[in-house]
Order: structure tokens, then sequence, then C-alpha cells
């Protein structure tokens, strides 16, 4: 088994506090309405939403895969960290034991903040991904943050 990893840097003018509650808190409820073409619901199978929670993600008509167990391996509110991996559906296929997403959310200065996420592909056996993949996977990434800060900047009053 390989581990191949990257990171994503992304700021947002939207507070940390704010970004944190839409983005982690709630994005189970958010991310159908903000990106109905990429996920169609989010459902808790077990757990109360911290670690140790199995999630089913729908995805949408748009994606080319239809679902995708996540299972949330740490939460932490104090330090806007959390952490899930993918560990079941289409987008392991055979070459995945799981994927990895590490988050953490911080503010910046002058107001805004900043989202720094850490992604790690558990391969099975030898695997190379190539830049393009992960650019795909950041701008995929990229495009998530951006529909969510664009409903909280037309919602100011919802989080």
């Amino acid at each position: 088994m390989g581990v191949i990893t990257f990171d994503l840097e992304l700021t947002s003018p939207i507070p940390l506090a704010k970004m944190f509650k839409a983005a982690i808190l709630d994005a189970d409820n958010l991310l159908p309405k903000v990106l109905p073409q990429a996920v169609k619901s989010i459902e808790v199978l077990e757990g109360d939403g911290g670690p140790g929670t199995i999630k089913l993600m729908t995805f949408g008509e748009g994606s080319q895969y239809k679902t995708a167990k996540h299972k949330v391996e740490s939460l932490d509110k104090e330090n806007f960290t959390y952490c899930y991996s993918i560990i079941e559906g289409e987008v392991l296929d055979t070459t995945f034991e799981k994927i990895s997403y590490e988050v953490k959310i911080t503010a910046l200065p002058e107001g805004g903040s900043v989202l720094k996420s850490t992604i790690s592909y558990f391969t099975i056996g030898e695997v190379d991904i190539t830049e393009e993949e992960i650019n795909a996977g950041k701008e995929k990434a990229s495009a998530m943050v951006k529909a969510i800060e664009a409903y909280l900047v037309a919602n100011p009053d919802a989080y």
C-alpha cells in the first residue's frame, strides 16, 4: 500500500466560525442546496456526527459516481479541525483503500478565513496519480468552498 498526499489552501472573506459551521458542521444539509448537480443528499447511517459516524453521500445527476460512504475520523470544534475518510464507493474503485481529508480552518488577521486541507490517497498496490487528476480534485474542492461562500454572502444571516 502506498500513500499519495497533497495540500490545498483556500482563502475566503467568510469569518472562521461561520465558515466552520456552514462548511463542516452543517455540510450534510448545505451541500445538496448549494451543489445539487454534485451532491443529491448526505445521510447519517450511524453515529451522532462525531468521530466514528458513518455517512452516505449520494451524488447528483452531474457526477460520474453514485454513492460514497464517509467515516468521521475526528471533529474538534474548539480548534476548527475535521477529518473524514471515504471508506466505500465507486470513487475508490479497485485503486484506493480509502481517501482521507484533514481540514483546518483558521482566521485571517484582516478578517475572513483560510481553509487548509491535506488529502491522502491510500492506494492498493502501486498507483500513480497524475498532476491533472490532482488538479481536478483541487478544482472540485475549490468549487465546493466557493459555492458555500456564495451562499453565505447571499444569505448573511444564515449562520
